[in-house]
């Protein structure tokens, strides 16, 4: 499937690429996490106490730490809504446009995320937040337009 055959799917195909792609996201913030816990010389004794090991992380590891909790909490918003768009495209058919945007949206948002929050640039940061639960909000809104309209 070409990718603007995603882009005008019809079926429940992007809803699950979406729900794919924000956990990859979680998954890929655990990268500049590693990296931190490098950076602050992990050892093995560390695994007995993870958290103990923030306090030598330098000021970015500390933003990657942050980063990839709120990987969690961003991922547990979106995901009820991409199923909810799933399963009302199976219900009743095609979502609009906005929808099938949202979807894909959402997880290049996390990513962005990620990015500008290890990087340390707030206002990128804040954008990508809000603009990745907009995308949530949109999936949430368009699935129950869809089963309620039926």
């Amino acid at each position: 499937m070409s990718l603007l055959q995603l882009f005008t799917a019809t079926n429940a195909t992007p809803y699950a690429w979406s729900l794919v792609l924000a956990g990859g996201s979680v998954i890929a913030s655990i990268i500049p996490l590693g990296a931190a816990r490098s950076a602050s010389n992990f050892e093995m004794k560390d695994m007995a106490a993870p958290r103990a090991m923030f306090d030598r992380f330098p000021a970015w590891g500390k933003r990657a730490s942050w980063a990839h909790q709120n990987s969690f909490e961003a991922f547990t918003l979106h995901a009820p809504a991409a199923l909810l768009a799933l399963i009302a495209v199976e219900h009743s058919g095609p979502l609009p446009a906005a929808a099938v945007v949202a979807a894909f949206a959402h997880p290049a948002f996390r990513f962005a995320y990620i990015a500008a929050y290890v990087g340390n640039v707030p206002p990128a940061r804040g954008l990508c937040w809000a603009s990745g639960l907009l995308c949530s909000g949109i999936l949430y809104s368009e699935g129950l337009k869809a089963f309620l309209g039926s």
